[in-house]
């Protein structure tokens, strides 16, 4: 399952292989095999079936009782257990307890909770020491320039001026991002873009493959993995993926 999670889309190959790398470190420090993973938003549980497959103990926390149930379906078809409950992100303390997570996956949420400062602050109290969450966000930035390419100048000039902010889904800068985290209490981590190039190559570019080798989606997945850590390429990709710290 893991094997085949990787091979799904640049974006997740790369989210995958960077919390791999967290969780192999956290292994190493507790010395404990199975860690306890809490994915808030977790939704169908994309990421927490995995992990759950690896043999860690992975509670996914969503609002909706149907994708809750499929994840737990997801789940049960790859031999699986994983612990579903029904929350929001600004509850997770009350939901998950305090100090009771190695690492807490909080992807494509903040764009949509009533308070994303709330949603943090929760995030932080079930955070053990020296724990990590992962941050997964629009960006502002991405979303400016994307319209702007598509002509849509006075949609791209509104969205700069409030810096991408307003409205649902809310959309982040990178230092918005961080001082969120940081308003937490959080010490904030690696930074990752994602989508860098993915949404700006015309999609007839990358299925003309006369080969059939695939090689122009691997070179554009080769791409996307040496730039997203790279500014400023990495701070217009689509989406920033940033690592906290307890």
């Amino acid at each position: 399952m893991a094997a085949d999670f990787r091979r799904d889309g640049v974006r997740f190959s790369l989210v995958w292989d960077v919390l791999g790398a967290v969780v192999s470190a956290r292994v190493a420090e507790t010395g404990r095999q199975a860690l306890d993973i809490v994915d808030v938003g977790g939704g169908t549980g994309g990421l927490a079936v995995p992990f759950a497959v690896l043999g860690h103990n992975v509670t996914v926390v969503d609002p909706s009782p149907d994708a809750l149930a499929a994840a737990q379906r997801r789940a049960a078809e790859a031999g699986a257990r994983l612990t579903a409950v029904q929350g929001e992100a600004a509850s997770l303390d009350s939901v998950a307890g305090p100090k009771a997570a190695d690492l807490v996956i909080c992807h494509n949420v903040l764009e949509y909770v009533d308070s994303p400062a709330d949603a943090m602050t929760a995030i932080a109290a079930v955070l053990r020491p020296s724990a990590t969450v992962s941050v997964l966000a629009a960006n502002a930035v991405a979303a400016v320039l994307h319209r702007a390419l598509a002509g849509r100048f006075t949609e791209a000039r509104q969205l700069l001026e409030t810096e991408g902010a307003a409205g649902t889904p809310r959309r982040f800068t990178l230092p918005a991002l961080t001082a969120l985290i940081e308003g937490a209490g959080l010490r904030a981590g690696e930074a990752h873009g994602l989508r860098i190039f993915s949404g700006l190559v015309p999609g007839a570019l990358l299925d003309s493959d006369p080969g059939g080798t695939g090689g122009s989606k691997e070179a554009l997945r080769a791409l996307e993995a040496a730039a997203s850590a790279a500014p400023p390429l990495r701070d217009i990709a689509a989406q920033l993926h940033l690592l906290a710290h307890r």
